[in-house]
C-alpha cells in the first residue's frame, strides 16, 4: 500500500506536458478540479473524461502506474460510495435490506461521487508526475507574485509546499523500511482489533517521526549553511518565460472550461 501513493513523485518522459510552463499545469489542474464540482450530470463528465484521457495520453506516463495511486485511497473511496449509496433519500426505492434502502438518487450521487474522487486524484496526480518539486515551487510562488504586496510571504509559502511534496516519497520510503524491519523484529500489523492495531502501530511511528524530525534539522542546517534567507532578494537561474506551446495550451483549457459550463447551462 505504501508504495502505491503517487502524489509527490515525478515521472520523468519526453512529453508536450513535462515541456510546459509549471503554472499552466498548476491552473490546468485549479480548472479541472473547479469543472469536476461545475459539472452535474453524464454529459459534462463525459467532457471531464475525454480532457483528463488525453492529458493522460499527451503525459506518456504508464496509465498502471497513475491508476497504482488510487489504491491508497481505496477505503475512502469505498465508505463514501456506501454512505451516499444508503444514506442519500430519494423518491423511488431500488433495493431494500432491513431499514437501509438505496434510492435512485443514492444511486446516482454514489457512482458521482466516486467518479469525482477518482477523477481529483488523477487530475493532481497527472500534475506532480510531470512537473518537479523545483518548478512546482517556481510556479506556485510566480503565481502568488501579486499577494506580495499584501505582504503574504510567497516565497517562503512555496517553499513550504516544496519541501511537503518532495518529503512525501521520502517519508513513504522510510516507513515501509521500517515497517519491514518491525516485521522481521515479529511486529504484527495486521491482525487484532481497532485498539491493538493502533498499539501496533506505535513501534512504526516512533522511529519514523524520529527520521522525519533528524532530516527536518538536517535540510535546516544545510539552507543555514547556504546562506538561505528567504526571498529577499533572491533571483532565478532559469526564470519562467511562457511558450507559444502555453499559450495554445491556455486556449485548450479555456475551451474546456467553457464546455462544462456551456452543458451545466443547456442540460
Amino acid at each position: 500500500m505504501i508504495r502505491d501513493i503517487t502524489l509527490g513523485q515525478y515521472y520523468p518522459a519526453d512529453s508536450i506536458l513535462h515541456k510546459l510552463d509549471p503554472r499552466v499545469k498548476l491552473v490546468t489542474t485549479i480548472v479541472f478540479l473547479i469543472a469536476l464540482f461545475v459539472a452535474d450530470d453524464w454529459v459534462g463528465y463525459l467532457v471531464a473524461t475525454v480532457f483528463l484521457v488525453a492529458v493522460i495520453k499527451l503525459s506518456k506516463v504508464p496509465f498502471h502506474f497513475m491508476v497504482k495511486g488510487l489504491k491508497a485511497i481505496f477505503f475512502i473511496l469505498l465508505i463514501t460510495l456506501i454512505f451516499n449509496l444508503f444514506l442519500t433519500p430519494g423518491d423511488v426505492v431500488l433495493v431494500q435490506i432491513w431499514k437501509l434502502k438505496i434510492t435512485d438518487k443514492g444511486l446516482h450521487t454514489a457512482i458521482f461521487m466516486a467518479v469525482r474522487l477518482i477523477y481529483l486524484i488523477l487530475g493532481t496526480s497527472v500534475m506532480t508526475l510531470t512537473t518537479t518539486p523545483n518548478d512546482l515551487t517556481d510556479g506556485l510562488e510566480k503565481l502568488l507574485s501579486p499577494l506580495k504586496k499584501l505582504r503574504v510571504p510567497v516565497h517562503e509559502v512555496s517553499m513550504m509546499m516544496s519541501i511537503a511534496l518532495r518529503f512525501i516519497p521520502i517519508l513513504l520510503e522510510e516507513t515501509d523500511k521500517i515497517m519491514k524491519a518491525q516485521i522481521a523484529r515479529g511486529a504484527d500489523f495486521e491482525h487484532g482489533n481497532l485498539v491493538q492495531k493502533a498499539k501496533n502501530l506505535v513501534p512504526l511511528l516512533v522511529p519514523l517521526f524520529i527520521s522525519a524530525f533528524r532530516r527536518a534539522n538536517d535540510l535546516a542546517m544545510a539552507m543555514e549553511a547556504r546562506c538561505y534567507r528567504g526571498g529577499e532578494g533572491r533571483t532565478k537561474m532559469k526564470p519562467l518565460v511562457y511558450a507559444k506551446r502555453d499559450y495554445y495550451a491556455y486556449g485548450v483549457v479555456a475551451l474546456f472550461m467553457a464546455a462544462i459550463i456551456a452543458v451545466r447551462v443547456v442540460l
